[in-house]
C-alpha cells in the first residue's frame, strides 16, 4: 500500500490508476485531481505531514 501524498489516503499501489514520477520516485494517488496538484508542486506534497485536501 502507498500513501497518496496530496490528501493523504491509503491507496493500492498494484491496482492505482494515478501515478507520477519525481526524482526518480514513484508516487500513487487515489484520484485525477491529487496527482494534478502534486505535479504543479511537488516539493510542497513530499514531506508535509498535513492532507492539503480534507475528505
Amino acid at each position: 500500500m502507498a500513501i497518496d501524498p496530496v490528501c493523504k489516503m491509503t491507496v493500492d499501489a498494484k491496482t492505482a490508476k494515478w501515478t507520477s514520477e519525481h526524482k526518480e520516485e514513484k508516487f500513487y494517488f487515489c484520484a485525477p485531481g491529487c496527482r494534478f496538484m502534486f505535479n504543479k508542486d511537488p516539493e510542497k506534497y513530499i514531506n508535509s505531514e498535513e492532507p492539503a485536501i480534507k475528505m
